[in-house]
């Protein structure tokens, strides 16, 4: 549930990424190190765009009916994996390689359109915010309280990987599209328990995506004691997941409209 990078950070990469060195300072806890970016690749917002040869006829954009902006469309996993480019960042001392921001948002975009979270009320947004809640798009293993580890970008513990038939959870690509769909699970999940709350379109968006963290963060005994009404009774780390995947979303969109600039 760390979060590294900020709107104003990614601004700086973008603008940075011409000279191809940038260092993340702004807001890192104490506790956690200071995360040197080395562009590896070409500059984000090129790298949006960027496939290797042979796999463009496997992408396709389509106008969707309800927004301005493009759909991507990904013929497979494999033709996702083509597309993205990864950098190397510092994480506890040592390199480590993540995707890079254009990639994020490809990978997200992609995520949301495959698992279908226009039909609950979610979009690629919310996939770029939970992963960003989750590890800050860097790569590593954690644990739940009970020492379960948690693997990966999304990470799920091992049991729920298995359950969501992610085979590799060290794969950006499965793990993220695996988020994806267990997101539009935990939208359809809360949107059982705050369905009273859909004459304020507002209040209701707002608790859906709560009731996403809660699922994904939760077992069953525990996300079963939130109505949508009692968040402030959730545990913190909960409550922490629930803001941050609502920054990572906000961050998702204005990084989305840089890339487009």
């Amino acid at each position: 549930m760390r979060r590294f990078l900020t709107t104003s950070s990614a601004r700086a990469i973008l603008s940075a990424a011409a000279v191809g060195v940038v260092t993340l300072t702004s807001q890192v806890s104490s506790a956690e190190p200071r995360v040197a970016v080395e562009f590896k690749t070409q500059p984000a917002a090129a790298a949006v765009q960027a496939v290797k040869p042979g796999a463009q006829s496997a992408i396709r954009f389509a106008a969707p009916a309800a927004t301005t902006e493009p759909t991507l469309k990904f013929a497979s996993a494999d033709a996702v994996r083509s597309a993205i480019k990864f950098q190397t960042v510092r994480w506890g001392g040592k390199p480590v390689q993540t995707l890079d921001e254009a990639s994020r948002i490809l990978l997200a975009k992609a995520a949301a359109e495959k698992a279908g979270l226009r039909e609950v009320g979610l979009s690629y947004h919310d996939v770029y915010g939970v992963i960003e809640a989750e590890t800050s798009w860097i790569p590593r293993t954690g644990s739940s309280k009970n020492g379960t580890p948690n693997l990966g970008l999304a990470q799920f513990e091992p049991r729920t990987a298995a359950g969501m038939g992610l085979k590799d959870p060290s794969d950006p690509v499965q793990a993220v599209f695996a988020a994806a769909q267990y997101m539009k699970m935990g939208a359809q999940w809360a949107s059982g328990k705050i369905g009273h709350l859909k004459s304020d379109p507002a209040l209701y968006a707002a608790k859906l995506r709560e009731g996403v963290s809660v699922h994904y963060n939760l077992s069953i005994k525990g996300r079963n004691k939130w109505n949508g009404l009692n968040t402030a009774q959730l545990p913190v780390e909960t409550q922490r997941h629930i803001r941050n995947a609502a920054m990572g979303a906000k961050e998702a969109m204005e990084l989305a409209r840089m890339l487009r600039t």
